[in-house]
């Protein structure tokens, strides 16, 4: 484990409040700064702030990570990239398991206020606003809740291979990278889309890959679209198959994160193989579960990401 990461883990892994991702701001702008990159902050929709290194407007490669830190949930985010029906089905089961516990609330608390000696008029005014007032705090716990102090794998992983790239990327090749590290993906991509809306050159017509949960699982898969799957013959040649990391790169794969901003973006992420659904899947993420860090991914994707920027 590098310097760099140790101290991100030490001091910078929850990226959540205003003034966290101020110290963390600051710390990526000492670090890139000491390796001679431009350093730009560029702010967002929503009040996103969005880190800029190197100059993406003539970059042949964008390389990129979400920085901010989500939600601590008491369930994972459950992602089968290549089974879109099993991902779909358990995004179903988790609003369900929402609904009927705000069912619960409301109809528990209806009982009791049946019992009150309140008019009848505020009672049924009460009833009527209680499930939208229990919907919306049910939203912010979602959205605005306690940060999750574990995030190895989403996205200090993604962030830590950024900083990695950023430390050993030869000099001769500065000029074809740029590195942008988003804000409020989890959220809702507010800090992509506001990226790709001010940079439409880029978001048309440059490669973007983004590095999205790499540490926990052995293999690492390449979501490709149709825009993108004319580079998968590069891809297989930057990045190859170790003992230790299985590459996937295949062109019918759904990853929901910051590629999507980007007509040229490829969503990068680690996944282990399941036995009893045979498919690829990601699981831990958003809870406190998430601790794992395969630094072999990170050194893995270091090397693919410099090999590939030297052959474009």
């Amino acid at each position: 484990m590098t310097q760099t990461t140790k101290e991100i883990f030490e001091k910078y892994q929850v990226r959540k409040t205003k003034k966290q991702k101020t110290a963390f701001i600051e710390y990526v702008k000492e670090i890139v700064e000491r390796y001679g990159y431009d350093f730009k902050v560029e702010n967002g929709s929503f009040g996103a702030r969005n880190i800029i290194i190197g100059n993406p407007d003539t970059a042949k490669v964008l390389y990129t990570a979400h920085y901010d830190t989500c939600t601590r949930l008491p369930f994972p985010n459950f992602i089968t990239p290549k089974n879109f029906l099993i991902y779909l089905l358990y995004q179903f089961f988790i609003v369900g398991i929402f609904l009927v516990f705000a069912f619960a609330i409301d109809f528990l608390s209806g009982l009791v206020l049946s019992f009150l000696p309140i008019n009848e008029d505020v009672y049924y005014k009460i009833i009527s606003i209680l499930p939208q007032i229990i919907y919306l705090v049910l939203l912010y716990l979602l959205l605005g809740g306690p940060a999750n102090k574990n995030t190895a794998n989403d996205n200090t992983s993604g962030v830590t291979t950024i900083l990695n790239i950023v430390e050993e990327l030869p000099q001769d090749q500065k000029s074809n990278v740029a590195f942008v590290l988003f804000d409020l993906e989890e959220v809702g991509l507010f800090g992509s889309s506001s990226f790709a809306s001010k940079h439409k050159t880029i978001k048309k017509n440059t490669l973007v890959i983004n590095f999205d949960c790499v540490s926990d699982g052995e293999t690492i898969l390449f979501a490709l679209k149709r825009t993108t799957k004319k580079y998968a013959e590069l891809l297989e040649k930057a990045f190859v198959s170790t003992p230790d990391v299985a590459v996937d790169i295949t062109k019918s794969a759904f990853y929901p994160s910051d590629n999507a901003s980007f007509r040229g973006g490829i969503g990068v992420a680690a996944l282990k193989k399941s036995k009893l659904f045979s498919t690829l899947y990601m699981d831990r993420i958003h809870t406190k579960k998430d601790v794992i860090y395969r630094e072999e991914n990170i050194q893995f994707l270091t090397d693919g990401a410099i090999k590939l920027a030297q052959m474009l």
